[in-house]
Parts: structure tokens; C-alpha cells; sequence
């Protein structure tokens, strides 16, 4: 028993037939004039190639300021002093601000009800180390045993210490990846020990890499977060001497982990409220949220990739126009050739198709190209500046789109001029 076809499918291929002869015709005119419609091509080739490459460095900056964001922790406040080394400047604040003390974070914990987790923070950098450091010194960070579980610090070898290593003040420590290669290269650190100024310190761990940014990331100040040595709180206060101890606060930091229930821009707001009030408004401090710094990155990244294909698509409108210039040429070429189509019987809408297809077909193989050139040139770039590119699925969709979208739109003029040509007219052009 035959199978019998679907009339819509029928009228489907029938439709496809009919743009094959023109599909074919199109391809000849091109070859025809190679280098005219190469020259053509170019203005397709190089927009696309923008809207890629503009939009890979776009998607490679802001993944690695996500990143960052994101490894800040979502449900985390970061408490941050605002120190100066000047003794002006610290006697100006220290007449109206104690500045960040632990007497702050015991407040802070007492009166905030959606903290989960918190740990002050004693920051400072040795004036020198044994083993001698092999590029910058480390900078030490004193922490609470629950640091790992609030920054989200997970350790590649070793363990980390414990609430009552913390409460003695242990003389123990705990190496990020850069520090462990700063100071001991390729040996294994676990059992070691490290000379911070004048105190031992055994090392019992090793971190796993974390993201760091060489210049402030959305107020965050820049820090490589690998070259850092991790010991108990306790200790970094009473065992380790800081060259600017004088004019430095008691903490530098809070980090507070907050319940996932918890309203973090409330929370924030209600630590500012109590921090001014210790500190008489001194500014003094910040509080860094980075679930708003989220947030407002990610109404930043619409932002920018609106403004990046717009500039971009600047490019592609110049190769529309390239494309209407050598179509309305085109016609006056081939004015005899479409008055004697039309004497034959073709209509109006099988020269506007010959002609649509023509353009279509210079911004199809424009835009492949463009889009192998514009990959090629976001990897250029990666390798030459050391920026880090992503080639989205989104760019090339959108370049190619957009560049189809502009042969299509470019070449309906001239096709609909060639159509109303008076047929007998355009025989007699010579």
C-alpha cells in the first residue's frame, strides 16, 4: 500500500526546489566577480568577528569577577578596617574610633541573631621568614578554627586546626598553595617548620588554590589570597609582633556566615547601625555584602553585553551597506539580463528572490568566516595580554544571526528596485 505524502510537506519541498535554481544561479554571479564579492564579504567578515571577540573578552572579565564574588560566599558579610600606617591620619580616627576590636565582634555576635558562623581577623606581613621567601613574603592571616567552613577553604593535604589549638594559641600554621611553593617549592611543608619574624611554626596543612585578583574587584580590595599562611587567632595576637603595631587596629576583619534563611541586606545593615555606634561615625570600616555585589554584577553584565553588540553591530551595518552597494551595482550590470527573465515570465518575486539569495548568500559565508576569524582573534588575544576569553554559544548565535538578519535586510532594496524594472526597458539598456 503506497504511502501517501502530507500536502504541507509536499508544498515544503516544493518550495525548496524552487530556490535551488536561484541558490545555483547566485553562487555562479558571485564566482563571476571573485573579487568583487570577496571585498564584499570583508565588511560581514570583520563585524562578526567583533560582536565574537568583544563579547569573549566581555564573558572571560566578568566570569572571573562572579567567581570571585561567588567565592566570597553569598550568605557571608566581610567586615573590613580601613587602616593607615600614618600617624596623622590614625590619631585624626583614634580620638573619635577605637577602631575594629574584638569588643565589636563579641557585639556583633550578641546581637545579631542570623549568624551561623564568624571569625574575626588579624592580618599582617612578616618583616622576615626562614625559609627565606622566594618572591613576595606571605601575609599571615589569624583566624578562628571555623575559618575553613565560613570561606569555603578546603585543604589538599594535611588538616587545619582546631578550636582548642585556636584557644591556646598554638604555634601551628596552615600554608595556602602560593605560600607552600613561595617557601618550600616542590618539598612537602607537612611537618616543617616556618619562621614568621621571631616565632616557629609547625605547618600541618597545605590549602587547596583559591581565585585572586591583581587589581580591587567591585570594592574588594586586591590580595593574592595563595601567598597566605593561616594560623590560630591567639596566636597572631600574643605570639607574633607586627612592625606597625602601634598604629594598626586590634582586628582588621570579621567574616560572619550568615543562616541561608537570613535577609543579608537586613543583616548588613543592622552590623553598619551597630559598628557606627562604636566607632561615633568615623567611616572607619566597611561592609562588604557579596550577594549585592552579585546582584549588581549581574544587572552590570546586561548592561555591557547591550552596549558590546551595539558597538559591534556597528560593523556589520557598515557591511550591510557594502552589501546594497554592490547589489544596486549588480542591477545596473544585469539590467538586460532581468528584462529578458521578465519577457520569458518570470514575476516580480522570482527576480526579488534571485537577487535576496545573492545577499543572503554574501552575508552566510561572510558570517562562517567571520566567526572562525573572530574565535581566532579572542584566542590571539588571550595569549597576547593574558586576559582570560570564553567563546559563548550565545556570541556566535547572535553574530551570525544578526549578520544574516543584515544581508536580508540590505539586499530587499536593491532586489525590489531590480523587480519593478520595466521589462522592455531594461532590454533596450545597454
Amino acid at each position: 500500500m503506497p504511502v501517501l505524502t502530507a500536502p504541507p510537506i509536499r508544498r515544503a519541498i516544493g518550495g525548496c526546489k524552487q530556490w535551488l535554481p536561484d541558490l545555483r544561479l547566485g553562487l555562479q554571479n558571485l564566482l563571476a566577480n571573485r573579487m568583487r564579492s570577496l571585498l564584499t564579504m570583508l565588511g560581514m567578515i570583520f563585524g562578526v568577528a567583533a560582536v565574537v571577540s568583544m563579547l569573549s573578552i566581555g564573558a572571560g572579565a566578568r566570569q572571573k569577577v562572579m567567581a570571585l564574588i561567588e567565592q566570597m560566599g553569598v550568605h557571608n558579610l566581610i567586615v573590613e578596617a580601613k587602616e593607615t600606617i600614618e600617624w596623622q591620619a590614625h590619631d585624626k580616627i583614634r580620638r573619635i574610633s577605637p577602631g575594629l576590636t574584638l569588643q565589636d565582634y563579641r557585639i556583633i555576635r550578641d546581637d545579631v541573631d542570623d549568624i551561623a558562623a564568624a571569625t574575626p581577623r588579624k592580618r599582617f606581613t612578616p618583616s622576615k621568614t626562614i625559609p627565606k621567601s622566594q618572591q613576595d613574603p606571605p601575609v599571615v592571616y589569624g583566624v578562628a578554627a571555623n575559618y575553613t567552613d565560613i570561606a569555603g577553604l578546603h585543604l589538599i593535604q594535611g588538616r587545619f586546626f582546631s578550636p582548642d589549638e585556636e584557644s591556646h594559641a598554638r604555634s601551628i600554621c596552615v600554608l595556602g598553595a602560593g605560600a607552600k611553593s613561595n617557601l618550600f617549592g616542590a618539598a612537602d611543608p607537612i611537618g616543617q617548620y616556618v619562621k614568621l619574624n621571631q616565632q616557629w611554626f609547625q605547618v600541618i596543612g597545605v590549602a587547596s588554590p583559591q581565585l585572586s585578583s591583581q587589581t580591587e574587584v567591585a570594592g574588594v580590595p586586591s590580595q593574592d589570597l595563595n601567598n597566605v599562611v593561616y594560623v590560630p587567632l591567639n596566636a597572631a595576637i600574643l605570639r607574633l609582633e607586627d612592625s606597625y603595631s602601634n598604629v594598626r587596629d586590634e582586628i582588621d576583619g570579621i567574616y560572619l556566615h550568615l543562616a541561608d534563611t537570613a535577609d543579608v541586606p537586613q543583616v548588613a545593615q543592622v552590623v553598619r547601625a551597630i559598628l557606627n555606634w562604636s566607632h561615633h561615625s568615623a567611616g572607619d570600616f566597611s561592609v562588604i555584602v557579596p550577594a549585592e555585589l552579585l546582584a549588581e554584577q549581574r544587572r552590570t553584565e546586561r548592561l555591557f553585553n547591550a552596549v558590546m553588540v551595539a558597538i559591534a553591530s556597528i560593523s556589520l551595518l557598515v557591511g550591510g551597506i557594502g552589501i546594497m552597494n554592490i547589489m544596486l551595482a549588480s542591477i545596473l550590470e544585469r539590467t538586460r539580463e532581468i528584462g529578458v527573465r521578465r519577457a520569458v515570465g518570470a514575476r516580480q518575486f522570482d527576480i526579488v528572490r534571485q537577487f535576496v539569495v545573492e545577499a543572503t548568500i554574501i552575508s552566510f559565508v561572510g558570517g562562517s568566516f567571520g566567526i572562525i576569524f573572530g574565535v581566532f582573534m579572542s584566542r590571539l588575544i588571550a595569549w597576547l595580554a593574558g586576559w582570560s576569553t570564553i567563546v559563548t554559544a550565545f556570541s556566535i548565535i547572535l553574530a551570525f544571526v544578526v549578520s544574516i538578519s543584515v544581508g536580508l535586510i540590505f539586499g530587499i532594496y536593491p532586489a525590489m528596485k531590480a523587480a519593478r524594472l520595466d521589462p522592455v526597458e531594461a532590454i533596450r539598456y545597454e
